[in-house]
Order: C-alpha cells, then structure tokens, then sequence
C-alpha cells in the first residue's frame, strides 16, 4: 500500500477533468428542468460504486477477451484526446441518445461514469497505485455530489462564458493528459 498525497492530487486532477461535472453543469440543469428533481446522493454513490469495481475488475475483464492494458491505455489516450478537442473546440464527436428520465442512468452513467472515465481509470491504474486512486474516486464524487446538489447555483454565479472558460481550461489539461499517457503506454504495444 503505497499512499502518496502527490499522485492522489494528480490523479483526481485527470478525473475531474475527465468527468468534466463543472461542464455538465448545463446538461444537469436541463435534466431537472425537464424531469423534475436529480436524486444527487444516489447518482454520485452509483457512479462512484461503477468507478471503483471497474478499477479492480476492469484489467480482468479485459484478460478475458484478450487485450492487454498497455493496448486499452493507448486505445484509451485516443478517447481523452478527442474529449478534449471536444472541449477545447466546443465540438460534439460522441452524440449520446437523448435521456428519457433524470435517474441514474443518464447521470451516473454514461454522463459521470462514462467511457471516458472507464478508460481513464485502467490507463491511469497502469502508473498509479490503487490506493490513490480510490481516494482520488471517492474525492471527486464528493465534488460531483456537490455540483449536482447545486448546479443551479453554479450556473447562476458562473453564467455561460464562466462555464466555458473552465471546460475549455480542463480540455487542455486532459489533452496533456492524453499525450502523456499514449506516449507511456506506446512502447508496450512493441515488446
């Protein structure tokens, strides 16, 4: 058990930033209005339940059908990268279906949970211990708990441009992100 404050910090960064829950916001907003209340507790317990059994069983999974960590980290970087130019360039790549209800499916999964998140965790599990990621999950649906009980609020305080400023600033990051991961997991593909 390694616990290391440095990579807790660094690996709730990439999640927040893959998450992206400050730029939900305005999906969030639109859910309730269309659906009524969002139960934030059971959201946040089921995405983060999601993230953490995928983290320990997700490299299994994956033995199963045959593909190895390195190829699903560099598979992995592709999907941060075009989230990321989403972001950055205000684009839609990935067009999900559009949600019929607010319960847990829309928001605790794929919109907190997602592919993006999936990914990012067995990437990320391949250079951090376990540990620190577990902490950094259970940090940021703290964060997402709190954004879904105030999203209205956030919207308010930050207004449009407020809430584009951030996504297009956590684009760069996860584009960093996503370079850094490609260019760690590339040469495993070639042993």
């Amino acid at each position: 058990m390694e616990l290391d404050f440095k990579e807790i910090i660094t690996v709730a960064m990439v999640l927040f930033a893959v998450i992206d829950v400050v730029g939900t916001v305005p999906v969030i907003v639109d859910l309730r209005a269309k659906h009524g209340h969002i139960e934030s507790e059971k959201a946040s317990l089921v995405a983060g339940f999601i993230m953490i059994v995928f983290l320990f069983i997700g490299e299994e999974l994956l033995n199963v059908i045959g593909i190895d960590v390195n190829s699903f980290a560099v598979a992995g970087s592709f999907v941060l990268f075009f989230l990321a130019l989403e972001m950055i360039l205000g684009i839609r790549i990935y067009r999900d279906e559009e949600a019929s209800s607010a319960s847990i499916v829309p928001i605790a999964f794929p919109l907190i949970a997602g592919a993006g998140t999936m990914t990012t965790l067995l990437s990320l599990r391949s250079q951090f211990h376990s540990v620190n990621i577990v902490i950094a999950i259970v940090l940021n649906i703290i964060i997402v708990y709190i954004v879904l009980k105030s999203s209205s609020k956030i919207e308010k305080m930050l207004g449009k441009n407020g809430l584009g400023v951030i996504r297009k600033a956590f684009g760069v990051v996860l584009l960093a992100i996503a370079v850094k991961l490609f260019a760690a997991n590339v040469k495993g593909l070639f042993v």
